[in-house]
């Protein structure tokens, strides 16, 4: 293989001559093999730093701390590579030591190498145009790389919304769908009161439609960046105006509502809005993970259990036993969230660790965000197009358990009143009578009156004695 010589604060070391990278970039791959996953897994990542790189690129030039030859160089650059060029250069671990630096060291080097392509010269040749003092310009790695998370994270936020919505959806359909058709209501997996299979779908929708809301007002918080603090806020080494101006660009390269935060210092240590957004996503996964559960629930059995809905059948279920299918949609969704659940306390457990002007556990806490927004994401489609969308209902077992349970004493309450539905109900359990014919036996009510009370119609909606 040929290389290429490049040097550093700790010497020199042959370099592959064909890597858009460099010797940090190298070092970094040599120290750190934790996870296996580089950051180019996650394109939003590298497309965010290219965006940083870009807009502080504009803002030097600007303010004259960059020639404009080279900073048109590294913002053509940087272009290319929002548009995915060279995303396999990004290769140095998620999970790494020096709170980010080799994240953007890659990003430095990678970019000032396609640069200098760009001004006809080698790679390598950083007398021309080098990956600190022209890349880094006016940038320390604790305020580009945050705030290329930040960005990141709001992209990957997006599909992940579009996941939610098009669930949303289909539970809503299937609300639609099932609307009437009568069944019993649990609580404390005993029987309660009537309702429709329809509301307990709406439910699932409306429950989970929440969700976008909660999403959109952590990206916000994301949206506050720490640009132009430099190493640990104070802007050192950087034009008085260069923050303000950096952030501008940014917004236009970015197409985010990006805005300065009001207090360097204190937003280069703060994780506040990474813990929120970690608990956002914990949210929804406490959420999906119920309606998993309540969607394994329904389809128990087929013939031994509640079996009121049918779920599709996506693959054989057992080695041993024929004709076995198992709800293996949801029970992924559920393994999902889980592992969601314990990214949520990686994040918090980083973000505590912080010290002083800085916290440096922030690469796992990116990891760890995005790994379970994209996760969440993929498993929400999987549950709606494999899952949902096909699911049917079992009418005639959903109208079984209805007349077979003594729940639906409580909308003869109003009626017959307490002591005597208490009576009536005790009675059904014991014998194995249905209310109805205990009512009737009784003539507690007129078979008109009886009728009325357990239709449909009475016992899903608020009512009136």
């Amino acid at each position: 293989m040929q290389t290429r010589i490049e040097k550093d604060l700790l010497g020199e070391q042959p370099v592959p001559a064909q890597a858009w990278y460099g010797i940090q970039t190298q070092r970094a791959q040599q120290n750190f093999t934790i996870t296996g996953v580089p950051i180019s897994h996650f394109p939003e990542l590298i497309r965010s730093l290219a965006m940083v790189k870009a807009a502080a690129a504009r803002a030097n030039r600007d303010l004259g701390q960059l020639e404009s030859h080279k900073a048109e160089a590294i913002d053509a650059a940087c272009a290319d590579i929002i548009e995915g060029a060279l995303h396999d250069q990004f290769v140095v671990d998620l999970i790494q030591g020096g709170a980010g630096t080799s994240t953007n060291m890659n990003a430095n080097e990678v970019i000032a190498n396609l640069a200098l392509s760009k001004l006809g010269h080698d790679r390598g040749e950083y007398r021309h145009l080098h990956p600190n003092n022209d890349v880094n310009c006016s940038q320390s790695t604790n305020d580009a790389y945050p705030t290329a998370a930040r960005l990141a994270i709001v992209f990957a936020a997006q599909p992940l919304k579009q996941a939610i919505a098009g669930l949303q959806q289909s539970l809503a359909d299937k609300a639609g769908e099932f609307a009437h058709i009568l069944k019993m209501g649990r609580t404390q997996m005993q029987d309660a009161v009537p309702m429709t299979l329809g509301q307990e779908f709406e439910a699932f929708a409306v429950n989970l439609g929440e969700e976008e809301a909660r999403i959109d007002d952590a990206c916000r918080l994301l949206c506050e960046v720490n640009l132009g603090g430099t190493a640990i806020g104070t802007g050192i080494n950087a034009h008085p105006d260069y923050a303000v101006l950096a952030v501008n660009h940014l917004a236009e390269v970015s197409g985010q509502p990006v805005s300065l935060a009001h207090n360097l210092v204190e937003a280069t240590s703060d994780m506040g809005a990474f813990v929120t957004f970690s608990s956002v996503l914990k949210r929804l996964a406490v959420k999906l993970s119920k309606l998993s559960n309540d969607l394994r629930l329904l389809s128990s059995g087929p013939r031994t259990g509640l079996g009121e809905i049918r779920l599709p059948a996506m693959q054989p279920g057992s080695s041993i036993m024929p004709g076995k299918v198992n709800p293996v949609i949801p029970e992924a969704m559920n393994q999902t969230a889980f592992q969601v659940m314990g990214a949520d306390l990686a994040v918090t457990l980083a973000a505590e660790a912080g010290q002083l002007q800085l916290n440096a556990m922030e690469p796992l806490i990116i990891y760890n965000l995005l790994n379970s927004s994209r996760m969440l994401g993929e498993a929400i489609h999987m549950l709606d197009t494999r899952c949902v969308r096909d699911i049917e209902a079992n009418e005639a077992q959903c109208a079984a358990h209805l007349h077979n349970s003594i729940g639906i004493i409580t909308a003869l309450v109003p009626h017959i009143g307490y002591d005597n539905a208490s009576r009536i109900a005790n009675q059904a359990l014991t014998s194995g009578a249905t209310v109805a014919e205990l009512v009737r036996q009784e003539q507690l009510l007129s078979e008109e009156r009886l009728a009325a009370v357990l239709s449909p119609a009475s016992m899903v909606t608020p009512c009136v004695a």
